[in-house]
């Protein structure tokens, strides 16, 4: 049973590493990485407070990656699911796009060739945008201008300034719950996903 609410943000710094990672997975998408930046919420009094922290600490990592190593930053774009996929494992990302699976305005291969064009032009990445109720045509729109462009330190921001938009409508859509009942449930989660099926 996962976990679908959040506990209130005046909490976050008295969470256990194991707790925060878990909050963190339900904002952005599971990645090791991203728990990397666990300390970011003990940080912030709302939610945010820490999605512009976690916005400013990938920022960095982006700003660096023309110099250094890009693959922790890559690792937490490529976190999310490809737009238009079948197979999309995050019940919030279904949800998320499920207009696109309906959208009859542009057919799926188109979407998911532009999401292979998209891979090959910027190695590594994964193109991210927060849908946000927008068609498929006008998602195939922004990704073939962002692969005309070919600026891959943009995309990077891009990419970054979408999975933290996507957070922050998580968090705004999840609502919290009392931190006693919040920890419950998070224990009954990890229970169940421990426990052999």
């Amino acid at each position: 049973m996962p976990i679908t609410q959040l506990p209130p943000a005046e909490h976050l710094g008295s969470l256990s590493n194991a707790e925060r990672a878990a909050i963190l997975d339900l904002l952005f998408e599971p990645s090791d990485t991203i728990h990397t930046l666990i300390e970011v919420l003990s940080e912030g009094s709302s939610y945010e407070k820490v999605i512009d922290g976690i916005r400013a600490e990938l920022s960095r990592w982006a700003d660096n990656a023309p110099t250094g190593d890009s693959r922790l930053l890559d690792d937490v774009l490529a976190s999310h699911p490809r737009l238009g996929e079948q197979k999309v494992d995050s019940q919030q990302s279904r949800a998320e796009q499920a207009q696109l699976q309906t959208d009859i305005g542009t057919d799926g291969d188109t979407l998911s060739r532009l999401n292979s064009l998209y891979e090959e032009t910027f190695p590594g990445l994964r193109y991210v945008v927060f849908v946000n109720g927008r068609s498929r045509a006008v998602i195939v729109e922004d990704i073939r201008a962002r692969i005309n462009r070919g600026d891959i330190q943009r995309e990077r921001h891009e990419a970054i300034n979408g999975i933290c938009d996507i957070a922050a409508d998580r968090a705004q859509k999840l609502g919290t719950v009392d931190i006693i009942l919040w920890k419950n449930a998070n224990r009954v989660s990890q229970l169940s996903e421990s426990t052999p099926g």
